[in-house]
């Protein structure tokens, strides 16, 4: 394979794709964009104000935007929201400018990750009912379809953000830094 022009890392919310990306960036050099950090940064509000003041619609306009925007660079990380590769336009996007990995975690394991997290309250809505591990079963069931577009899945379960994120260089023809260790 040829190096690629960028990594988008895509999946479940919880799945590793931040901490992969900030793994990739110390080991790549390369930058690492989050997508929703981007339309926070523009909008100027929150994911959760979007939300309540626009609505969902809104908010998928302007995740179009962004992403439309970071695909024009290269040599980027990309970092997208849960849902983002979910919408074809995004999906075709990311495909095309550079590789895709879908980081995917089974449901017990999202649970556990979201329970350890400080500021849970945000992701919360989204799991209401009375066992968040069955929302969360059924939540990546219905993704399925669309994450298994990816040009790569890595299942993240029992592998640290560093050995992901040198499978993923590995997988894209990039060396590690010298400099880090490994």
């Amino acid at each position: 394979m040829d190096q690629a022009r960028n990594i988008f890392l895509v999946g479940f919310m919880a799945s590793g794709k931040t901490s992969v990306g900030i793994a990739l960036t110390r080991l790549s050099g390369w930058p690492l964009v989050d997508a929703d950090d981007e339309i926070v940064r523009r909008s100027g509000k929150s994911i959760e104000m979007i939300f309540r003041d626009s609505g969902e619609d809104a908010f998928r306009e302007l995740e179009q935007l962004a992403i439309k925007d970071l695909c024009q660079k290269e040599g980027r990380i990309v970092a997208a929201g849960g849902g983002a590769f979910l919408d074809e336009e995004n999906r075709s996007r990311m495909l095309e400018y550079g590789e895709v990995f879908c980081l995917n975690a089974k449901a017990d394991t999202i649970h556990q990750r979201l329970s350890a997290q400080a500021g849970n309250d945000a992701v919360r809505p989204l799991l209401s009912g009375n066992d968040p591990v069955d929302r969360i079963q059924e939540l990546l069931t219905e993704r399925q379809e669309a994450y298994s577009q990816a040009h790569h899945t890595i299942q993240t379960d029992k592998l640290t953000p560093n050995e992901i994120a040198n499978l993923i260089l590995l997988t894209c023809g990039l060396e590690p830094r010298a400099t880090e260790s490994r």
